[in-house]
């Protein structure tokens, strides 16, 4: 179900229509991504989808897993 708002003068707004109609509208501020958070490049084009970024965000983030009997595993990148 679409989430529809009520303005103050009584018009009624779907915001998730607003949204989709805006996905790919670079974002206003100094931080180089879309309204959907894909990282954009020169001339507006997409670098890294956001689905690739929260990829590298888990990535990272589970590298070093601790194990049960609390001892830490390596990370494959031999450092």
């Amino acid at each position: 179900m679409a989430k529809t708002v009520k303005t103050m003068q009584g018009k009624v707004l779907d915001m998730e229509k607003l949204q989709l109609a805006n996905e790919m509208t670079p974002a206003v501020g100094n931080v180089k991504v879309n309204a959907r958070g894909d990282e954009l490049g020169p001339g507006g084009k997409i670098v890294k989808t956001r689905e690739e970024i929260m990829k590298d965000f888990y990535n990272k983030r589970n590298k070093n897993v601790v194990k049960p009997d609390n001892k830490m595993v390596p990370d494959n990148d031999g450092e």
